[in-house]
């Protein structure tokens, strides 16, 4: 099993910055896929961001350019930059990760094995 424990999340007005963290413990293992996702109320599940090893990161063309998904080998941390923060963004985010390197189809399906409990992003214009 693989646990993931979100946290960074808030409010913040538009045009702002948040940054998410992730935890991972368990039976990860750095050759996994992570990413993040979101849901907003009544919407679908969105692939906001996914890194692999070795893989250059991919992004929802939503946020391409405002948000920057890294990974903090050291300290099996993953982490979501957002900047230039819209409404549109309010969601729910969620960490996630998979031992599969389907990195387009884990972005465009948000298909992962583990996820965490999310973390509220919530943005006022």
């Amino acid at each position: 099993q693989v646990q993931l424990v979100e946290s960074g999340g808030g409010s913040v007005q538009a045009g702002g910055s948040l940054r998410l963290s992730c935890a991972a413990s368990g039976d990860w293992h750095r050759r996994y896929c992570l990413g993040w996702f979101r849901q907003a109320p009544g919407k679908e599940r969105e692939g906001v961001a996914v890194i692999c090893l070795d893989e250059i990161p991919i992004y929802a063309d939503s946020v391409k350019g405002r948000f920057t998904i890294s990974l903090e080998n050291a300290k099996n941390t993953l982490a979501l930059q957002m900047n230039s923060l819209k409404p549109e963004d309010t969601a729910k985010y969620y960490c996630a990760a998979d031992p599969s390197s389907a990195i387009s189809y884990l972005l465009q399906s948000t298909a992962f094995t583990y996820r965490g409990q999310g973390t509220q992003v919530t943005v006022s214009s």
